[in-house]
């Protein structure tokens, strides 16, 4: 996963102004499919690390200064390691490359403590979960919880060819007990899963999750417009485009930016982040997507009233919290707890 949740769940709860970093070794690295490998990381100085819920995903700092998410794929019950599963995408923005052809079994990396933008609905009666290509990693765990607690299910895994599937020896007894169905369709989506049919009807008490590339990822948004929208859950890998906006928002004023910590005051002018004018003052935050999906830089505000931009945080979040890689303020300044 290089993560955006859009109909969401709420999220777990981070320090988004100093947010955990771990020192984690490298275990293994694994076959898992063609161009997809599994990456296990252990802690370096103690037997256990900080808890994840399933769906969770971590920052991966790389070896070439990259910031990447990724999603947990093993049990959430499971706290002496983190696994995850990338595939190399040489179209892609270079983190998958990096995992690859830099991360060697031995090596010391750093990682963030997991957080959660697509969780699992505790209301939810069924759970239905469709997976393209790497959409499968975050699912996985999601389906042993759900397994665990004895929660009706079915996965519908959507893939280019058996080669470039990953997971498929797990999920081979969901297979054959009818709860899984894996759709090949050799690179003509006409001949994969029939989303209209599969979700033309709601199951009563139902909730839908899905992860995968966009064109599935829009398909499947366009399938499900029926649905009650808090009964819909997506994690993106990447960006649907610019930052988001509404027809409301006209054009781009300058606002003042105060950082409660450190007392600095700095303008930020249209056209420019927040993240920018921070970095020319001198103030380093992490970012990865730069914009609004991936949850990297999410900063509590103390006053003002922040323009939102991004594709993660739900209402209640929004009260709180502001993605400063992408979002502005309406009001003449805003105060971050920085």
């Amino acid at each position: 996963m290089n993560a955006v949740a859009l109909h969401e769940a709420p999220l777990v709860r981070q320090n988004p102004v100093a947010p955990l970093k771990l020192q984690v070794r490298v275990q293994s690295v694994s076959y898992l499919a063609d161009d997809i490998n599994a990456f296990e990381f252990v802690s370096v100085d103690s037997d256990t690390l900080p808890a994840f819920t399933p769906g969770s995903h971590i920052d991966v700092h790389l070896p070439n200064g990259a910031i990447r998410q990724y999603s947990l794929c093993n049990p959430s019950t499971e706290r002496h390691r983190y696994v995850i599963a990338v595939l190399r995408d040489p179209l892609g923005r270079g983190g998958s490359m990096a995992m690859h052809d830099m991360l060697r079994a031995g090596q010391i990396v750093t990682v963030s403590a997991p957080r959660n933008h697509f969780a699992l609905s505790k209301s939810a009666t069924r759970h239905i979960f469709i997976a393209g290509g790497i959409g499968i990693t975050p699912l996985m765990s999601m389906i042993v919880e759900v397994q665990r607690h004895g929660e009706a299910f079915h996965l519908h895994y959507c893939a280019r060819t058996p080669q470039r599937t990953a997971f498929t020896r797990e999920l081979c007894g969901l297979v054959a007990s009818g709860l899984a169905s894996i759709h090949y369709d050799n690179g003509d989506p006409s001949k994969g899963l029939d989303l209209n049919a599969t979700l033309q009807s709601r199951p009563e008490g139902a909730h839908l999750y899905y992860c995968g590339p966009a064109g599935l990822m829009d398909a499947i948004e366009a399938a499900s417009a029926h649905w009650p929208r808090d009964a819909v859950h997506c994690e993106r890998f990447s960006s649907t485009g610019s930052p988001l906006r509404t027809a409301g928002d006209g054009p781009d004023t300058p606002f003042e930016v105060e950082l409660a910590r450190s007392k600095k005051r700095l303008t930020v002018h249209p056209g420019e982040t927040i993240v920018d004018a921070l970095k020319l003052q001198g103030v380093q935050v992490d970012t990865s997507c730069c914009a609004g999906y991936c949850g990297t830089c999410m900063t509590r505000y103390l006053s003002g009233d922040p323009l939102h931009r991004d594709s993660v945080l739900d209402e209640d979040d929004r009260e709180e919290f502001i993605m400063i890689c992408c979002s502005r303020a309406k009001s003449a300044s805003i105060v971050l707890d920085l």
